[in-house]
């Protein structure tokens, strides 16, 4: 029998010096992630808005998020990903602090929209260069190694933000601001500009010319919209359901937030070095949607009570772990060093369209029908999403034995 240490082992080698450098440099930017996942709550508690004007700040978060995706995207394929990463990490960091400032309603809808344009620059970029620094045998782990960057960080300031905002929400702004500016200057460092060398053509039977010309990957985009508007209630409206109406503290509130990252950093490698090439990325998919779309019946089905919101997050990170990692092994095989930018920009800009449709969308169910409403309905995207991903893998299927039929005749 194989023990942990081994299993561990296996799952993380094999992967190149470069992705633990961008994986180094994501965690110590995402180990600031706080003012995100709290700004509703600081909208509503701190500034005194409505629920509805939080979930227009957040809805612009998603906005800009969309602009800076698909601008980073098309600068990356013609640029490469070097310059675009740097960039977006030192004035995001600037922007941040200076976010933390403002107090008017529409000086920080301005301010989020501009941040959020230079932060989801850095996304596509940072995904073509994953790619770029990876094998086709490792890049599902590759990317996961970068989202175990993610979800350390995260798990980290998740708990250091629920901390800060009970004693003084401006800190969230600041440690977010300087960790990205710190990571920005760590990639000058440890990547310098001069070793930068834009990787050659690499060509793989399933790519195409443009995104928006494939026809799969667009209804793809549209499912995974789909799931990321339920996934992220989590990080938007879940927190004030938690504040509000199960009165939950701001530092369980953080924890729950970093048990999310702790759960995905310490399992999602091990399950994908386990999962990876036994089932197709879309099956995976959908049993990680579905299994989502559960979590947040919970909410409704079982009492406000601390051991159900840990049994929620445990669910969801569960979901979260089967769905995205496959997700992004399912696009990148569809694209070459000629457009991997703008693949990588447009399954950027669905998570950025999910990201204004869950607050703008969460925010009216919840004014016009309350939370239970919004949990029900949430589960039944979910459940539509999962029956989509399953339909487009038998899609997918049926047009791979199209095409071996027309080859053999």
């Amino acid at each position: 029998m194989t023990s942990p240490i081994q299993l561990y082992k296996k799952a993380y080698s094999g992967l190149s010096r470069n992705s633990w450098y961008l994986s180094l440099v994501v965690l110590i930017n995402r180990s600031g992630t706080m003012v995100l996942p709290f700004m509703t709550i600081y909208c509503t508690q701190a500034l005194h808005f409505t629920i509805v004007q939080a979930g227009i700040i957040m809805g612009l978060f998603g906005l800009g998020s969309i602009t800076g995706a698909f601008i980073g995207g098309k600068i990356t394929d013609k640029y490469g990903f070097y310059d675009v990463q740097v960039c977006s990490l030192l004035s995001a960091g600037l922007l941040f602090i200076l976010l933390g400032y403002q107090t008017n309603f529409f000086a920080i809808c301005g301010c989020v929209y501009i941040l959020s344009m230079c932060n989801d620059a850095f996304r596509p970029a940072n995904s073509t260069a994953i790619a770029a620094y990876s094998t086709p045998e490792n890049k599902t782990r590759s990317y996961s190694l970068n989202r175990l960057a993610v979800n350390l960080g995260w798990s980290f300031g998740g708990a250091l933000g629920g901390f800060l905002a009970a004693h003084n929400y401006h800190l969230l702004f600041w440690v977010d601001g300087c960790t990205n500016l710190m990571s920005g200057l760590l990639l000058l460092k440890i990547m310098p500009r001069s070793n930068y060398k834009k990787p050659a053509n690499d060509t793989h039977p399933d790519a195409k010319t443009s995104p928006y010309k494939d026809s799969i990957y667009m209804i793809f985009i549209l499912l995974t919209t789909l799931f990321g508007m339920c996934f992220f209630q989590t990080f938007t409206i879940q927190p004030v359901f938690y504040k509000t109406i199960w009165h939950i503290d701001e530092r369980v509130i953080g924890s729950l937030m970093a048990l999310n990252g702790l759960m995905v950093a310490f399992i999602e490698m091990v399950l994908i070095n386990w999962l990876e090439g036994k089932r197709h990325a879309l099956r995976y998919i959908c049993l990680g949607v579905l299994l989502t779309g559960i979590s947040l019946t919970f909410m409704n089905l079982l009492p406000p009570a601390v051991w159900v919101a840990t049994m929620v997050i445990i669910v969801i990170s569960f979901g979260e772990m089967f769905a995205m990692p496959f997700m992004n092994s399912f696009w990148i095989v569809r694209t070459n060093d000629n457009n991997r930018g703008q693949y990588a920009a447009l399954y950027t800009m669905a998570w950025s369209a999910a990201q204004i449709l869950a607050p703008v969308i969460g925010s009216q169910i919840i004014a016009l029908f309350g939370y239970g409403a919004l949990w029900w309905s949430l589960a039944c995207v979910c459940l539509a999403a999962a029956i989509g991903f399953l339909l487009l893998y038998k899609l997918r299927f049926q047009n791979q034995l199209i095409t071996i039929k027309s080859e053999v005749e």
